[in-house]
This record gives structure tokens, sequence and C-alpha cells, in this order.
């Protein structure tokens, strides 16, 4: 056979192929579609049972079981909750072009609250919210992406000069630092789903799993001040300095320059107390490793219990 006969052997082989293809495609999501299985969920049963369990005046769980389920106040998710519902439309109670109700705004940020509370799939809370698993993924997305919208502005942000006048006045008159403006450290956040590819760089000897580390500035009332999140969990606290934005504001110019006097020196920059890994700089504060009289002792005493902050902080977390 010649070489134009082969060619349109091949053609006719594979044109024949991908029509085989195509038809079985269509009747397979002809089949799928015609038996697709609607499920009706009670929507309203399960709003009035969740009120009944946590939200009612004599709710079956009082307010300490509701933080354990929870992991937040019921005040603050109302507060959460109100002002999802005020301001985007997702949230809000909704009906269908059927005219069936859709989910209140409390089923919905209990289904996001208890994904990322304890990390369960977006179809687990089924059978308690009637949600379906598209929906669940849904609430738990948009809950992030609204409240880092609405709250971080306030809530996690760089400190104004009125911020920095504050925290000089709380951290002298509390812990006898003036200039203080928080306390510096790290901590690791388990990464339970790791890739496998990834856990080398991601696991370190002492903590036996893949984590992901938070460096924190937080303050007296456990204000977070600044958050920097994702390093790999094998590095140490002076790998991630390194890498973080902490000092960008200041090599920027942007950062208030808010002088103080400690033994009549005169500062331009507030500090940051910090353990001994942190370097020498004028920013960190550091203990003595070891103290060689009683003045540096008290020094250390000092310092260390004043650096409890963040690791109350870590805690509460």
């Amino acid at each position: 056979m010649d070489s134009d006969s082969d060619d349109n052997l091949v053609l006719h082989t594979l044109l024949s192929a991908a029509q085989d293809a195509i038809s079985q495609r269509g009747e397979t999501s002809h089949r799928e579609k015609k038996h697709r299985k609607y499920i009706n969920r009670d929507r309203e049963a399960a709003h009035e049972l969740l009120v009944r369990d946590y939200f009612a005046p004599d709710s079956l769980y009082d307010l300490s079981k509701f933080e354990d389920h929870f992991r937040i106040s019921r005040n603050l998710f109302l507060r959460i909750a109100s002002d999802l519902e005020r301001n985007y439309e997702f949230f809000q109670l909704r009906w269908d072009a059927r005219g069936k109700r859709g989910f209140t705004t409390v089923q919905k940020c209990t289904a996001a609250l208890r994904q990322l509370g304890y990390g369960i799939t977006a179809d687990a809370s089924d059978e308690y919210l009637k949600m379906s698993e598209r929906t669940g993924r849904d609430c738990t997305y948009l809950f992030c992406e609204y409240v880092i919208e609405l709250y971080r502005d306030i809530y996690l942000r760089h400190p104004t000069k009125s911020d920095v006048e504050q925290l000089y006045a709380a951290h002298e008159a509390k812990h006898g630092f003036p200039g203080m403006l928080g306390s510096i450290d790290c901590t690791h956040w388990e990464w339970a789903n790791c890739p496998n590819a990834w856990r080398g760089q991601f696991t370190r000897g002492d903590h036996g799993v893949p984590t992901v580390i938070l460096e924190a500035v937080v303050s007296n009332d456990l204000w977070f001040w600044h958050a920097f999140f994702g390093m790999a969990g094998s590095n140490n606290d002076l790998n991630v300095l390194h890498a973080s934005p902490i000092f960008n504001d200041i090599l920027q110019g942007k950062a208030p320059h808010m002088s103080y006097v400690v033994n009549g020196n005169e500062y331009k920059y507030g500090y940051y107390l910090g353990d001994g890994i942190y370097p020498e700089y004028a920013t960190f504060v550091k203990s003595f490793s070891f103290p060689a009289d009683e003045k540096r002792k008290l020094f250390k005493l000092a310092q260390e219990s004043a650096r409890k902050d963040v690791e109350k902080a870590f805690g509460v977390l």
C-alpha cells in the first residue's frame, strides 16, 4: 500500500474513534442527568433546630458550650453574622425561583465556622444543617473573603500616631517599658493536609508534623499589630524575620515618628520585646541569657514577664 492509503486509513480510524467517544460521552451525560436524584432538604426545620440548640433564650447549650462548639463567643458570632447580612447579599435570607426559602444567615455562618474550626469536609454537616456540599464550600469561601474585607482595615493594620501613643502609655504603665510597641514571636500551625512532596520542607524535627509558621507582634490587650503567615515549618524565627515585611514601613519612610526618652536618650522609633534568637537590632529588646548581677536579673524577669503577651495571644488563638 502506498503512503496516501496509509494516511487515509489512519485518519478514518481516528475519526471513527472520536465519533464513538463523543457519542458515548453524550449518552453518559444524558444518562447522568436523567437519573440525577433531587434531595428535598428541610431547611426551615434545620434552622429551627439550630436556634433551639444555640440561639434561643433557653437554648439547649449554654454560652460556654457555644464557645466550645464554635470556637468563638456567641456575641462575636452574632456580630459577624449581622455585619455579613447587612453588607452582602449571599448571607441574606433569599427565596429561589420556585419560591423555596434559602438558608438563613446563622446557618451559613455555622457551616463556615464548623469547617474552619474542625477542618471537616463541606458535606459533613449535611445531616444537621441540611446543606449540600457545594453550598457549604461557598459559605466557607465567601465567609473568609468577606470577613477579611470587612475587618482587615480595623483589626489588622499598622499603628497610627494615636495608636503608638496609646501603646507607649499602656506598656509603660503595665510593664515599665517606655517606647515598647509590643512583643514579637513565632508559632507553628499544624498543616494536616500538607502534600507528601512538601512534607520535608514543612516538617521540623522537634514538631514531627508539617507546620506553617505565623510571625506576630501583639500588644498587652492581645491585639495583633503585625502578622506574617506562610513560611515553611522547617525554618526558625530568624529565617522568618529575614523574609518578613515588619520593617518595610520604616525603610520606606511610612512609619510614624513617635519619639520617647529612656535614661536621658531620645529615640525615634519604638521597639519590640523578643527572645534570644533575634538579632542585636536597636528595634529589639532582649533578655539577658546569664544575668551577672541583681539589676540584670530584675530586668530579665521584667522582660520575660512582658513578653508573655504574645504567648498568651497564641494560646487564645
